[in-house]
This record gives C-alpha cells, structure tokens and sequence, in this order.
C-alpha cells in the first residue's frame, strides 16, 4: 500500500491539519455571529426556539389531520419550539395541514399535527413556512407491523 505524503503548508501544525488563515477565521466567525439570534430584538413569540437543521417529513392530510391528500415532502427544519416549527422546502405547499414526522431514534417516528400559518419565497429559491403544533397524531412513516 502506497503511502501519499505532501509537503506540509505555512498553515499546518504538527499532526493536527490545516490552519485557516486570519481572514478566513475571521469571516467564519462573522457567518457564525451573523446566524445568531440578535439579543435586542423584541421576541413577540411566548416559546423559546432552538435551532432544528434536520430533515422533516411532511405529509399533507385534510383538515381531519388523517386523510392523506397529497405525496409526502421532505424539508429542512429551522427552528422548532414546544409549540411549532419553521422550515425551509423547495417549492410552494399547497395546503394547510400536514403532518410533520420526526425521526426520534432511528425508525421511531413522532407524528405532530401542524397547521401552517405563513409561508415566504426567500432570495435563494426556496420558500420558509412554519406553523403551531395541533395534536400528537400516528406518523404516516412508523413501522408497518
């Protein structure tokens, strides 16, 4: 087995990688404060939100909260409370209820009813939404046994 070695870079320490330069690091860390939320902002909201980048499953269902009326969609969780959830998905969801499933460990699903309150294009091309919590109801991806 060949072994590939290579001149090591102005930035490497020894045996532990690559250092960022100054101004990388520093850009970084600028992304990094500009992601936080901004402690002066008013929070008109009543539940704390923590940051959730997970994939959710949302399945559309009529206002019963049971009746699938649509193909599931996978989009990309933002933040979640104890009382909602905002999300990120790629194209517009033309409905008001879903499901939202949850991978609690793997393959235990919490289902949460959800009732989508708002929804805005961003500049990338993609859409943000979210919405309040209704009810614990049976997730459509638990296991079939």
């Amino acid at each position: 087995m060949a072994t590939i070695t290579t001149a090591p870079a102005s930035g490497t320490t020894s045996g532990r990688g690559h250092v960022p330069d100054a101004d990388v690091a520093n850009h970084v860390r600028t992304l990094l404060a500009n992601s936080l939320p901004n402690d002066r902002a008013v929070e008109r909201r009543r539940a704390h939100r923590y940051p959730y980048p997970h994939l959710i499953v949302l399945t559309p269902v009529m206002p019963d909260g049971t009746t699938q009326v649509g193909p599931p969609i996978v989009a990309v969780g933002k933040t979640l409370s104890e009382t909602g959830l905002g999300f990120f998905h790629p194209a517009p969801l033309p409905f008001r209820r879903v499901i939202a499933s949850f991978e609690e460990t793997p393959g235990t699903w919490l289902g949460l009813l959800m009732d989508l309150h708002w929804c805005r294009f961003t500049r990338f091309g993609w859409y943000e939404s979210g919405g309040r919590f209704l009810q614990i109801v049976p997730s459509p991806l638990r296991e079939k046994g």
